[in-house]
């Protein structure tokens, strides 16, 4: 599993406002719903991208067949498909780079692939493997914390990597983290 420091995953969930989802599904019993439901219950605008369901909504949000359909601006691509079809998504991706300002690639748990990695650090954007936007927002915001997710412990205390009560609040300028 890559490594990332918490430093880096805080950076890009403050940073990131609006998210195009690949792979989003309409079925309440996939993780792509519940990870969409769970980030636009936190604020996060998503586009779900899914060829199947065009036109229709999923959560309210209108569903778009490809990432060239998806209107501007859009922070981060976050990839919910097989591994295999990574490198075909970064490159629709890198076409509309600069037309919805891309900034993120995010690859979900278990999506791994160096190919369409490699292309996207190559074109300036930064990436992430193998990880859930919706888990590491818990988990850095404390609301997962319980569990000992990722801490090698189990207890009830709020990490303090966001301040006060573990809140993964946006840092307005000027601010310390």
């Amino acid at each position: 599993m890559p490594v990332y420091p918490d430093d880096l995953i805080k950076s890009i969930l403050r940073s990131v406002k609006v998210i195009a989802m690949v792979g989003a599904s309409g079925n309440e019993m996939r993780p792509s719903y519940f990870a969409m439901k769970y980030l636009l219950d936190k604020g996060y605008l998503i586009h779900p991208v899914n060829p199947g369901m065009a036109g229709k909504e999923i959560l309210g949000r209108k569903v778009y067949a490809s990432l060239r359909e998806v209107p501007a601006p859009a922070d981060m691509v976050d990839i919910f498909r097989a591994s295999d079809a990574a490198p075909a998504i970064v490159d629709e991706a890198l076409a509309e780079k600069d037309r919805l300002g891309v900034k993120v690639i995010w690859m979900q748990l278990g999506v791994v692939n160096e190919e369409a990695a490699a292309k996207a650090r190559e074109a300036g954007l930064t990436v992430v493997m193998d990880r859930c936007p919706k888990i590491e927002y818990g988990r850095l915001s404390g609301e997962i914390s319980w569990v000992g997710v990722n801490r090698k412990l189990i207890d009830n205390r709020k990490p303090l990597l966001f301040g006060k009560g573990g809140s993964l609040k946006r840092v307005m300028k000027g601010e310390k983290s």
